[in-house]
């Protein structure tokens, strides 16, 4: 029986390494595909004593009950059901099981939530310098700043090397998805505060020569991107922001200024990639 355990798991990683290689996703988002895939291989397999070839209508409709059972919200159910439509997809698609069994997949409808967005007022609050205090302050501003002037993700901001700032014309070069690489303006506010981290902050916190990524934390490591998802609500909060604060807010923030103040829509798409 462990045998055929095993098999069923090599099927979920043979799909994850396509995820990789061929599909060229990003770690996180494979990552994500093996947990809620694992969360569907302990249903079938253990608790129901399927396989993955064995399954029906019935199984997906029992398997939908049980994402709702455990208290998933909808928009984490429907994330399951995606990584489940294209793991099937898959295996039917390599000859691993005989019929396309992903149009018994249903997919619950989901309530469309805009991001929110920070006006004026609060993203001024937000960047006021009063906030940021210390060496870690200054570097924190220099993040926030490039954020908001560029759009950028927080997974491309992470990535940002010390060669691809160019100061003088305030340019940057940007790494996105499927290692597309574009190059990103930034504002005189951006300017000047990662000139104050470049000369006065990071200096201190390389630890190795050699080190070339440019936003490091206090031990001279590369930032994580769950650092800056903290420091960013620890600033919102402090500022007396309400709303939830994410990376993703300014990256929308920053779309939906630019567009209100005429930017064409297809070059402020090309920005942020």
């Amino acid at each position: 029986m462990n045998s055929d355990k095993d098999q069923q798991k090599e099927l979920i990683e043979n799909f994850l390494e396509y995820l990789t290689l061929e599909r060229g996703l990003a770690s996180n988002t494979v990552i994500s595909y093996r947990y809620d895939l694992l969360k569907y291989y302990d249903f079938v397999i253990t608790k129901n004593k399927l396989t993955f070839q064995t399954v029906d209508r019935e199984t997906f409709s029992q398997y939908y009950h049980y994402l709702n059972k455990i208290n998933l919200g909808i928009n984490s159910i429907f994330r399951n059901l995606v990584a489940l439509k294209m793991f099937y997809r898959f295996l039917f698609t390599e000859g691993f099981i005989p019929n396309d069994l992903t149009r018994f997949i249903e997919f619950p409808r989901l309530k469309k939530r805009l991001p929110e967005v920070l006006n004026l007022k609060e993203l001024d609050r937000l960047l006021t310098p009063d906030n940021f205090k210390g060496l870690l302050g200054k570097r924190d501003q220099a993040i926030i700043e490039l954020l908001y002037a560029t759009g950028m993700r927080v997974t491309e901001l992470i990535s940002l090397k010390r060669n691809d700032i160019n100061l003088d014309h305030q340019l940057l070069k940007c790494t996105g998805k499927g290692n597309k690489e574009r190059w990103i303006p930034f504002t005189d506010r951006a300017h000047h505060a990662l000139l104050d981290y470049l000369r006065l902050v990071r200096p201190k916190l390389v630890k190795m020569e050699d080190e070339n990524i440019l936003f490091l934390n206090s031990h001279g490591q590369p930032i994580t991107r769950q650092a800056i998802f903290y420091l960013i609500k620890n600033y919102a909060q402090k500022s007396g922001i309400k709303k939830k604060v994410t990376p993703h807010t300014l990256r929308h923030t920053l779309a939906t200024h630019l567009i209100e103040n005429g930017a064409d829509l297809r070059t402020v798409q090309e920005m942020l990639g």
